[in-house]
């Protein structure tokens, strides 16, 4: 059995859904935002909602799914370009059971779920993550990048490694179920 990750109960925000929200994360424009339940926002996170596409109303701007784990110092903010002459953001969808290092830059479009992206990535925009898959530490994803399942990525340029075993989703639902099972607060 893993020991306990501590945090301290008063820097951390629990939600109804069992999402902990660090005090120290900068989430603009929360109300852009979705976390699916069970999510951790580290300590230093800045998680860019208000970056949107013009136009009235609330628009979903970054998703995030069940059991995410979103490391100290990660910047996460939508790819974006210039279309016809209009510049614009593009919405972010992130999976189940994805967990992502430390002081990592994602602008992708799309990440699975069962992911596990290192510490130290740059994560290009508009890249596609599909499900299963792994980003080594310290990798630098070009934009428009496409990793495909079941791949480990790695290098500058990121580039195919090797292929990853069929056990990776449950390797990686354990791994993740077990981390948010372990960040306990220690004053109770």
């Amino acid at each position: 059995m893993d020991p306990p990750i501590f945090y301290s109960k008063t820097e951390y925000i629990e939600t109804d859904t069992g999402n902990k929200v660090s005090r120290r994360a900068t989430i603009a424009g929360p109300q852009n935002i979705i976390l699916g339940g069970k999510t951790i926002i580290s300590s230093g996170a800045i998680i860019r909602g208000d970056l949107r596409r013009t136009g009235a109303g609330h628009a979903v701007v970054i998703s995030l799914g069940r059991y995410c784990v979103v490391g100290e110092g990660c910047v996460m903010r939508p790819p974006y370009k210039t279309y016809r002459g209009n510049f614009n953001y593009y919405p972010m969808k992130i999976g189940d059971h994805v967990h992502i290092g430390a002081n990592t830059v994602v602008e992708a479009a799309t990440i699975g779920s069962h992911v596990e992206i290192g510490k130290n990535c740059v994560i290009g925009k508009f890249t596609i993550i599909k499900d299963c898959a792994r980003v080594a530490d310290g990798t630098i994803v070009p934009p428009n990048t496409v990793i495909p399942a079941l791949a480990l990525f790695a290098g500058s340029p990121g580039r195919f490694v090797e292929d990853l075993p069929e056990s990776t989703q449950e390797t990686v639902e354990a791994y993740t179920k077990r981390h948010y099972t372990r960040f306990q607060p220690l004053d109770r």
